[in-house]
């Protein structure tokens, strides 16, 4: 195939099909490197050229195994790039560009993008707006912080994501017996100022450090009060050319710029604090967002986040000149719950803006769109209500014991 490149794409959860299949199209060779677990997932496998298998789920994976492994396929392919299709792939992905001496994001890079800790030094050098902060590696460096910083407070593991495994604490005794339960893995985490407000994500795609393409999206339910009390997922994309618009934006760029993001998906999440009406940086991925978050802002910009950081990723190995499709300014929102049953019948959410019904066992899913943003909030709040009364399952977050 003439001009054709090869792509390693490391993915240990099923995801990025879009990705694999306009990666593929675009005349590449790809090979995929994922779980034994997912082996009968349904990977879009005509797409692919090769699909090789680990043995074990994300941190089982042996890394020196990995990089034996795509050692020995060098000696008779030529590899032009590696990419991670998802958070906890990152690491993999920069260790193995740093062994083979491939281009892209290597660890010091990777680590701000997967790394709570290093985000927020990172951001604090920025000069970008942080909640107060606090490692655990000095007992007065913590003792400090609780006694000048008011609670609540939270405790998050460094390299988890999304907000698993996040604790809430009110006060300072509490706050010392989680560390010390917490034994060796006291490193593992951080203590941030819990700021009380509205929580906003904006997906992004780059380009030579350049932001060509984002969209801002308020989570109605945060992914905290999800993991931790359950319930249903809500998010929705806000007002275009509004102040809060604005502001994220702004933010947005200094994180992507500060942290060294050359190309790529980003997927970056901001507070805007109840108290002060600032807009405060909370964390950032080198990723397409999850959740179905990509449909979301597919429906309302008519830009598929996977698809188009595939054929970005295509135009830097072949040098050639990348091209946004035409973005639209509509409106969409997601509404996601964990479901009782394992093909939940949604058969009567038949309002013409239903656009995409979520395809995973023991969920129930919508994604609505609509060229007027109350539409679009007023059938997510009608919907809500629906799913809990009829499909909701309610499942305890799991204590997070293998830490990242």
């Amino acid at each position: 195939m003439k001009n054709a490149k090869t792509f390693i794409c490391i993915s240990n959860y099923f995801k990025g099909a879009d990705f694999l299949i306009n990666l593929k199209n675009l005349g590449n060779k790809v090979y995929l490197v994922t779980s034994e677990k997912l082996r009968n997932s349904p990977w879009p496998n005509e797409h692919i050229d090769e699909i090789f298998y680990m043995e074990g789920q994300d941190m089982d994976w042996n890394l020196e195994h990995l990089l034996l492994g795509v050692g020995n396929l060098m000696k008779s392919t030529k590899i032009d790039a590696i990419v991670a299709l998802d958070d906890y792939d990152v690491e993999k992905a920069t260790y193995l560009r740093e062994n083979l001496r491939i281009d892209g994001m290597g660890q010091t890079t990777g680590r701000y993008f997967r790394d709570k800790l290093a985000m927020r030094m990172r951001a604090k050098s920025c000069g970008i707006p942080i909640p107060n902060f606090c490692s655990l590696f000095n007992d007065h460096d913590i003792n400090t912080f609780a006694d000048t910083i008011p609670a609540p407070w939270v405790l998050k593991p460094r390299s988890e994501a999304s907000a698993n495994g996040i604790i809430k604490i009110f006060d300072k005794e509490s706050l010392w017996i989680h560390i010390n339960e917490m034994g060796n893995n006291r490193f593992k985490y951080l203590l941030e100022q819990f700021k009380p407000g509205d929580v906003y994500h904006c997906d992004s795609l780059i380009l030579d450090r350049k932001i060509l393409f984002s969209l801002t999206s308020k989570y109605l339910a945060t992914p905290m009060e999800i993991s931790q009390g359950g319930g249903v997922f809500r998010s929705a994309n806000i007002a275009y050319n509004s102040e809060d618009e604005k502001a994220i934006k702004a933010v947005n760029e200094q994180v992507l710029k500060g942290f060294g993001l050359k190309h790529g998906a980003a997927h970056t999440e901001f507070i805007k604090c109840k108290e002060d009406g600032k807009i405060y940086f909370l964390e950032t991925s080198s990723r397409v967002g999850g959740a179905h978050i990509a449909e979301m802002v597919a429906e309302a910009s008519n830009i598929n986040l996977w698809k188009e950081w595939a054929a970005i990723e295509d135009s830097l190995v072949k040098e050639t000149k990348y091209t946004l499709p035409k973005v639209k300014k509509e409106y969409a929102g997601i509404v996601l719950t964990l479901s009782k049953y394992q093909h939940p019948d949604l058969s009567s959410f038949s309002d013409p803006e239903v656009c995409f019904r979520v395809p995973l066992d023991y969920h129930a899913g919508l994604i609505v769109k609509s060229d007027k943003q109350e539409r679009v909030l007023e059938l997510l709040n009608t919907y809500t209500d629906r799913f809990v009364n009829d499909f909701t399952a309610i499942v305890a977050q799991n204590k997070v014991s293998n830490l990242h």
